[in-house]
């Protein structure tokens, strides 16, 4: 490696005015070109000198040895300038000048170069200055190894020689210093490893990031490396008799290996730094993940037990339960940001298992499982409380809604009972009963939630040295104590509601029996319309009329069992009321109408028995005259007249209730009928009478007639024969109006049975 005494950061603008440089290019004998490129411009002597040495200072020693060949362009300058440069070459490096090629412009310097020539000085100078045209100068340079301005076909760009160098200046000052530094750094690192009890220097860093230097490092030799492919494999334009246009700089060839060494020594030294840096790093990463976990660990047993150890009561109220479960879901999120710390933990924990030394992690896994004990422990304690809370606060609420459900029913109980009806009193009687069961429901409901809380309070998970406090036996017996009490005032409802169902049950069949009663009163009047209405035949014989006096005697027979049982409702309400003491309550006006419209029903029905027995006679006697074959005595038909009279008579009697109304059997129409029947039967009876005499004469007249000529006999058979005929026809009629009499009952009697 060689050495570099100067910089060309501290001559950079200098440099970039390109007062001399190296091209690359090599004369005949493998020397370095050195060009001086003289401008019309006066040349600082200063800046050229401080060119010259920092380019001598880039070429190895043996590379120096083998000398330079410097070309001074003098084109464009003055001669006084070039040769002032020449003999500065003397004082700079004159042991390494093997050859100065002055390029003189043409036909300028001929007159003066008689005054001083250089190969005269050659001895004083120490070495050989020529005078050459550009286009000479090939004679003593191969053109392949001149630049584009002598004629060559060099390729030479001084800015990208200028920026590799101070690339390169800057890797080999960058990469050295690192270098020093992470010996330096590894070397304590070592020291510190040896003596455990030394703790190691955890700020020392480095002054460069060594990403960066490697980077650029790669970049440099990536460079050096394509740049030295192309001069060995040739190419390139600018043409010199075939050869290559470009061959690399020594400075550039020797660079490769310095820079291709640097950076193994570089990566070297990384690599044990980065090492040093991960077990460093991971040192420190077990000490801050021991540190949390202990944190986490400390906080846990410590404040967050306290915090669960004073939360122990479950309330006596919803209100009071909310608020309990209010404060620990605090305390939940209190927890909750030391086991995010804990999950993370373990996460961290986790990844340094993977790859840690067996030492580490038997370290790690017995801060794993210590942390993770203990926060199962705090997460099932929190579970626990918050199950116990849960069950609390629907035990309470179970508690408060049975409690109003036992207010509504003892209320409902305590309420004077004044239904309208019986429909009213068997809806609150369904409605009661409903109470009821949902009141046995909600106990019921009671009894599994205290079971449930009662379990949650007995498994609720304590700490290993906890014993169960003093508050869950306070719990326990408030719970229990709460529960007898609900079964103490269902129980007491219970008995309260089985006194208020019979009484709703007496009470119902009380209006039952009002409402029979009064539906006896109504049967009874219909009864009595119809016995006034329909009632109104006779009969047209005594066959029929005693038919009729049958049903009239069961119909009656039908009032009166009528009339019994509204009698028997009535005195089963009088009872009932005294039963159930309601002194408010009585028969009203329903036992005064049902003795009225009796009353009623039996001065009709007497009065319709006397009417049938009397037709019954009537038709008897009539029915028995008409039957004889002789004359009646006249107190036989004396008896048909009187009795039928009497009957007309009573038929137009109306009938006289107990309070003094009248009211007549049927119609005027019917009551006419009626009449009109027996007067047809009178009629018939005394038809009968007269046809009888009427007989009895003729059989006087027939004994008479004996004893006349047989032409009287002829005259006597013909008026017997038309008697005959009469008689037939009159039998017939009589038939006819017995036909049209039985229609009649047999409409009748139907609207009877209905009634």
């Amino acid at each position: 490696m060689s050495s570099v005494t100067m910089e060309a950061t501290t001559i950079l603008p200098i440099l970039k005015k390109k007062l001399a440089f190296l091209s690359g290019g090599k004369d005949r004998r493998s020397g370095l070109i050195l060009t001086i490129p003289l401008c019309s411009d006066q040349t600082s002597m200063e800046e050229l000198s401080a060119t010259l040495d920092y380019l001598l200072s880039i070429p190895s020693e043996k590379c120096k040895a083998r000398g330079f060949t410097v070309i001074v362009d003098g084109r464009k300058s003055q001669w006084n300038i070039v040769k002032t440069v020449v003999l500065m070459l003397q004082n700079v490096i004159p042991a390494e000048v093997s050859l100065v090629c002055v390029v003189k412009p043409d036909e300028f310097w001929d007159k003066k170069v008689t005054h001083f020539c250089f190969w005269k000085e050659k001895d004083r100078l120490g070495f050989e200055v020529i005078l050459v045209s550009a286009n000479k100068l090939t004679r003593y340079i191969e053109p392949c190894q001149l630049t584009d301005e002598f004629g060559g076909s060099l390729d030479y760009d001084h800015i990208d020689w200028l920026n590799k160098r101070l690339v390169f200046e800057k890797f080999t000052k960058e990469s050295t210093s690192l270098l020093d530094e992470l010996s330096v750094i590894n070397e304590r690192d070592k020291s510190s490893a040896v003596d455990k009890d030394k703790p190691a220097d955890s700020n020392l860093l480095p002054s460069f990031d060594p990403e960066t230097v490697l980077q650029t490092g790669h970049e440099l030799l990536s460079e050096l490396q394509q740049r030295r492919f192309n001069g060995s494999e040739g190419g390139g334009g600018g043409g010199g008799q075939g050869g290559p246009a470009w061959c690399p700089m020594e400075e550039e060839l020797l660079a490769q290996p310095q820079v291709m060494k640097l950076l193994d020594s570089l990566r070297e030294q990384y690599t044990r730094y980065q090492e040093l840096c991960r077990q460093r790093n991971k040192r420190t990463q077990l000490d801050e993940i021991h540190a949390k976990v202990m944190q986490v660990v400390s906080w846990l047993q410590g404040p967050g037990s306290e915090q669960l150890k004073t939360q122990q009561a479950i309330g006596d109220s919803i209100r009071a339960a909310q608020a309990l479960q209010q404060r620990h879901e605090e305390i939940e999120s209190q927890h909750s940001e030391w086991f995010a710390v804990y999950v993370e933990l373990n996460q961290q924990i986790a990844a340094l298992l993977g790859g840690g030394e067996d030492d580490d992690v038997t370290e790690l896994k017995a801060l794993q499982q210590q942390l993770s004990d203990v926060c199962y422990r705090q997460a099932a304690m929190l579970e626990g409380r918050q199950n116990v809370l849960q069950a609390a606060h629907s035990f309470h609420s179970t508690v408060q809604e049975l409690s109003q459900q036992l207010d509504g029913l003892l209320g409902m109980l305590c309420a004077d009972v004044a239904p309208v009806d019986g429909a009213s009193i068997q809806q609150n009687l369904k409605l009661l009963e409903e109470k009821l069961k949902t009141v046995e429901a909600g106990l019921q409901a009671l009894r599994q939630k205290g079971a449930l809380l009662l379990d949650q309070i007995s498994t609720q998970p304590l700490e290993e040295t906890e014993s169960p406090a003093a508050d869950s036996q306070e719990n326990v017996q408030h719970i229990q104590a709460v529960m007898e009490d609900m079964q103490l005032r269902k129980q007491r409802c219970e008995d309260m509601v089985d006194v208020r169902r019979l009484k709703m049950l007496q009470m119902v069949q009380l209006f039952k029996c009002e409402e029979d009663a009064s539906q006896a009163v109504e049967w009874l009047g219909e009864l009595l319309d119809a016995l006034l209405k329909t009632h109104i035949r006779l009969g047209e014989d005594a066959q029929e009329t005693r038919a009729m006096l049958d049903k009239h005697r069961k119909f009656v027979d039908v009032a009166q069992s009528t009339y019994d049982y509204g009698r028997q409702l009535l005195q089963a309400t009088v009872v009932l009321c005294q039963s159930l003491r309601c002194t408010t309550r009585s028969s009203g006006d329903t036992l005064p109408r049902l003795n009225r419209v009796w009353k009623q029903f039996s001065v009709t029905a007497e009065e319709r028995l006397h009417r049938l027995e009397l037709a019954l006679g009537f038709h008897t006697a009539a029915e028995k005259v008409l039957q004889e074959e002789q004359l009646p005595g006249e107190e036989e038909l004396l008896e048909v007249d009187t009795v039928g009279k009497t009957l007309l008579d009573r038929l137009t009697i109306p009938v006289i209730f107990p309070d003094g109304s009248e009211q007549y059997f049927g119609s005027p129409g019917d009551m006419a009928a009626a009449a009109e029947a027996v007067r047809e039967r009178l009629l018939l009876v005394e038809e009968r009478r007269l046809q009888l005499q009427e007989a009895e004469l003729q059989n006087d007249e027939e004994e008479e007639v004996l004893n006349e000529p047989a032409e009287a006999g002829l005259d006597v058979i013909g008026e017997e024969l038309n008697e005959k005929e009469e008689e037939e026809e009159e039998e017939e009629e009589e038939e006819v109006e017995e036909e049209g009499a039985g229609l009649q009952d047999e409409e009748i009697e139907p609207a009877t049975q209905d009634c």
